[in-house]
């Protein structure tokens, strides 16, 4: 298995240049396309970016959702706006917002704390253990028995990892199961907020321009890390110092051109271009819509609910900026799925990779049953999809049903030893565990959420009886219909009564045991009591599915590295929130026939979308500063002018948002946040033609910083090559 992994990697990348840039690389795979590296346009070694302890790879760093970099030696964090979103939304109030009207710490004591649990990762090592897995392994395992395997041999290795303090550790699949590695990375816990633009450079353009191009967003936010001062990671403490990192990126005045040389390092979350049809067609024609939807329609209850700027709205525009983010993503999706021709493509494929598979008795012995499983696999999955997906959006968007459901799975947890706990909920967990408690009250309104909740229900009570628990039809007496005036005032008194909206109550349940929870009468309590042995059985069947699924999933993808090997296609993982590497080059694109979208916007494209009014407001220094062409010397000689977005041909996906775009002399020459919406279908069909990842001009950025916010202390922290 390894022989076929590493030939077909060296067969991937030799193709590479014949495919434009598709790929998100592993650093260690990059030397071995250093000869096309250089002749695009890298001029430091191409060996140092294989290196996770050397410049630049040891500057980037990970949130734990989205990519940011060190840009000063003293911890400062450059990533996106809408990156640091919730800690923004965090720290507003109706008489301090400072999502609407920025933010500036002009020292280290005027810094904010960022929200609870934000953490700041530094990746030191990626070790592959796929023998250390497998070795554990054997084809009479059922799925559990399987999945227990993997679970307990990736504890003991995350454990291993973590017997030095201050480390956060996982193991990570790539190619569906074929192989694993650990990851070491250095955990950061006190975050805090250094400095956002306003609302009107930050989020300018808002939901309307997103996905979309021209744009021309200052979507750039700054945090800084701490540590204690003998230079460990602490929890928040005012006689903790700035975190010392090993290097930091130099930050580009100059700018890039049309067709210059670009690199995006980051933490890409996920893609799944190497899903099945049954896989493709099941997401794009019941998730991706169902999802649609239900986010459509929570994003209308909180607006019905909460007037603009007010503390009920301020709590809630983290979670509409999110559920607009990926409403118009699936809609995106949707689209392009059906314009694209994505299903035959699959279809093909599938049956090309089969037909291949059939025509040699070894291989169809060693890889037909694999196709068979997985489909099976996911005909089984499908039979609860839709009970899935409402629970899940409960746990998403009622606190205190997630808090109340998970308090008693963390205290069943806790009569077992910590090795064998679920994951989540070990001795290792419980710092997020108590952030995850310690935000819910700066996020939530009960009058919000009680008609989120009244939706959900509502939502689940159409689902076909064999898909939904006992235990929530009995406790919302849902058996005979759903009545919505009878669930209304259950749920109006359930939020009147419970508890868990004080923090040291929630808190205070940690130390509680089983029995306590089981004789509570709080509302919420009493629910997940009842409804917690449906749960736990869920779980169980669960397991036995996934576990089927790692050993049919890593044998497809055995058989389709060997097919692609045999057409000599590249061959590289999927994304899965694990560091990577993609580079191209600033380049437009033609959306449509007869237009051509040209790589860069300017501020004069900014100012004449100015309507004075949200999404499209800008402040009246800036437009001033436009209209009387006060550029400094920020301006591009090429455009004459001041660039704020470009365009390129990097290959990214969610997760790569924050994460620096360098050039080839690794200096930061912009921060990716978004891709146009004709590339949204990238995460599953790749196509070069329409491929384009939007940038945040670091010129900019730093003319915003001077210019309008006067952050010349960051700026005089930063080293900035002009």
């Amino acid at each position: 298995m390894k022989n076929v992994i590493k030939t077909s990697l060296l067969l991937s990348l030799a193709s590479g240049t014949a495919l434009a840039n598709e790929g998100m690389w592993q650093p260690h795979q990059l030397p071995e396309i250093k000869q096309e590296l250089q002749q695009l346009g890298l001029k430091i070694p191409a060996d140092n970016i294989s290196k996770l302890t050397e410049f630049p790879m040891n500057a980037v760093i990970s949130l734990g959702g989205c990519t940011a970099s060190f840009v000063s030696p003293k911890g400062l964090v450059v990533t996106n706006h809408h990156c640091a979103y919730g800690s923004i939304q965090y720290n507003s109030t109706e008489k301090n917002n400072i999502l609407k009207n920025g933010f500036l710490a002009k020292n280290y004591g005027e810094e904010l704390p960022a929200a609870p649990g934000s953490r700041v990762f530094v990746t030191e090592d990626v070790i592959n253990v796929t023998d250390k897995i497998n070795a554990k392994l054997s084809d009479n395992m059922t799925g559990l028995e399987r999945y227990k395997v993997i679970d307990a041999a990736e504890k003991e290795l995350i454990a291993n990892c973590e017997k030095e303090d201050g480390y956060r550790c996982q193991v990570s699949t790539f190619h569906n199961g074929l192989e694993y590695f650990l990851i070491k990375k250095l955990e950061i816990r006190d975050v805090r907020l250094v400095y956002n633009p306003a609302a009107s450079i930050g989020k300018f353009g808002g939901d309307i321009d997103n996905w979309m191009w021209p744009r021309q967003t200052g979507d750039y936010s700054f945090y800084r890390a701490y540590v204690s001062k003998d230079g460990k990671p602490a929890d928040f403490s005012k006689d903790n110092v700035p975190f010392e990192p090993k290097s930091f990126l130099k930050v580009s005045a100059k700018g890039i051109n049309d067709d210059d040389f670009v690199m995006v390092v980051g933490y890409p979350g996920r893609t799944n271009r190497y899903r099945t049809a049954d896989q493709v067609k099941n997401k794009f024609t019941w998730a991706y819509p169902t999802d649609k939807k239900m986010r459509g329609d929570i994003i209308n209850i909180i607006k019905e609910n909460s007037e603009p700027g007010s503390a009920e709205r301020i709590k809630y525009e983290s979670t509409l900026a999110g559920l607009a983010n990926y409403e118009k993503n699936f809609g995106a999706m949707i689209d392009s799925y059906k314009k694209a021709g994505t299903q035959a493509k699959k279809e093909k494929f599938d049956a090309s990779l089969t037909a291949w598979i059939n025509q040699d008795a070894d291989r169809k012995a060693k890889y037909a049953s694999a196709l068979t499983e997985m489909k099976r696999i996911l005909e089984q999955d499908m039979k609860t999809q839709g009970r899935d997906k409402v629970v899940s959006f409960m746990y998403r968007y009622l606190p205190m049903f997630r808090a109340s459901n998970s308090l008693l799975r963390y205290s069943h947890e806790q009569q077992k030893e910590d090795a064998k706990r679920d994951s989540g909920y070990q001795k290792r967990d419980e710092k997020r565990f108590v952030s995850g408690l310690k935000s819910i009250n700066r996020r939530f309104d009960a009058q919000i959420n009680q008609q989120i909740a009244l939706y959900l229900l509502e939502s689940y009570a159409k689902l076909p009886a064999e898909q939904r628990y006992n235990a929530l039809d009995q406790y919302f007496h849902l058996e005979q219909g759903f009545k919505k005036e009878k669930v209304a005032k259950q749920l109006k008194d359930m939020y009147a009564a419970t508890a868990l909206k004080d923090e040291s109550i929630r808190l205070g349940w940690m130390d509680k045991n089983v029995e306590s929870f089981a004789k509570s009468q709080d509302p919420f309590i009493k629910l997940a009591v009842q409804l917690y042995p449906e749960l736990k059985t869920n779980r169980k069947q669960s397991r036995e599915l996934y576990g089927q699924w790692t050993k049919a999933s890593a044998k497809y993808m055995e058989a389709l590295i060997a097919y692609k090997r045999s057409l000599n296609q590249p061959v590289y993982a999927d994304a899965n929130s694990t560091l990577r590497v993609t580079y191209g080059q600033v380049k437009g694109y033609q959306p449509q026939d007869g237009l051509w979208a040209t790589p860069f916007t300017t501020v004069e494209g900014l100012a004449s979308k100015y309507t004075g009014e949200d999404p499209f407001g800008s402040p009246k220094k800036q437009l001033e500063l436009i209209k009387n062409k006060q550029y400094g010397k920020y301006k591009s000689e090429q455009l004459g002018t001041v660039p704020v977005n470009y365009l390129s041909t990097v290959d990214t996906t969610g997760g790569n948002s924050g994460s620096p775009t360098l050039n080839g002399n690794a200096e930061l020459v912009g921060l990716l946040f978004d891709g146009v919406i004709e590339s949204i279908i990238g995460d599953w069909d790749y196509d070069p033609k329409f491929n384009r990842s939007i940038h945040c001009d670091t010129r900019y950025m730093l003319w915003v910083m001077k210019y309008i916010d006067g952050a010349d202390n960051l700026l005089e922290e930063m080293e900035i090559v002009e």
